[in-house]
């Protein structure tokens, strides 16, 4: 059996991709479970499926950390990302005192504004998770957003507070091992409710698009390996992959 040493915190003054810099380390050697990247000048963060993330320096939370849920199978990867968005709405709360959801698959909103992405890297040996790598992108103190993004925020811009980066920090890290922990003891039917709970506009109806075009719809479900599934104004059931629809925001 394969055994680590002591979690790594490792410090950057810049980087690319913290996503990037913890997946080369890892294939260099045996990194141990909740080991972290973090640099306070992300310079081409990455997003679901190519998309960029925009960063001040020191302004916001940029880090990717280590997950070794071998526990999990690997058909059930969509929880990593339920608990880790689950853990974020936490925290923003416990911080800023904001009521944040969840946009599908794991974007963070406030109302209508983008305050967190979060991209997921899973790496599958044989039949079980070899690892994850859970990047995370929290705008905390950015006051002005210049890049072609759709609809940014910071809590600053939202609560016209300024907040202390590494105390966010410590508050988050704390939440995913609890949250995480939930996983660990198979509390599938806790994450899937909070999780469902937590969703922008799981209530109503509101509009979509898909390849056909403009459709209204309202959330039926979100099924374990993460497609969502919508009912439209015409009572049809329409079931997605992530990228295959998109909320009209």
């Amino acid at each position: 059996m394969m055994t680590y040493s002591a979690p790594e915190f490792l410090i950057y003054p810049e980087l690319a991709s913290t996503n990037t810099e913890l997946k080369k380390l890892v294939n260099q050697g045996n990194l141990s479970e909740h080991s972290i990247v973090i640099t306070p000048h992300q310079t081409a963060g990455r997003g679901q499926v190519g998309n960029g993330w925009e960063s001040e320096l020191n302004k916001n939370l940029t880090f990717s950390l280590l997950l070794r849920p071998s526990f999990l199978a690997p058909h059930l990867q969509f929880y990593i990302s339920k608990f880790v968005s689950l853990a974020i709405v936490d925290t923003i709360k416990q911080v800023a005192g904001l009521e944040a959801c969840i946009k599908w698959p794991n974007d963070i909103y406030v109302g209508d504004k983008k305050v967190c992405g979060i991209l997921i890297e899973n790496s599958i040996l044989g039949a079980q998770l070899d690892y994850c790598i859970a990047g995370i992108g929290l705008n905390i103190n950015q006051e002005e957003f210049i890049s072609g993004a759709p609809n940014p925020a910071s809590l600053k811009q939202l609560t016209g507070k300024e907040y202390h980066i590494e105390t966010t920090l410590e508050l988050l890290l704390e939440n995913i091992q609890q949250r995480y922990h939930e996983l660990e003891v198979n509390r599938l039917d806790l994450i899937n409710k909070e999780y469902f709970n937590a969703l922008y506009r799981k209530n109503g109806i509101h509009p979509f698009n898909d390849e056909n075009g403009a459709f209204n719809a309202h959330i039926d479900s979100i099924n374990e390996m993460g497609l969502i599934t919508l009912i439209d104004t015409e009572g049809g059931k329409r079931e997605y992959a992530f990228k295959e629809v998109s909320f009209v925001v």
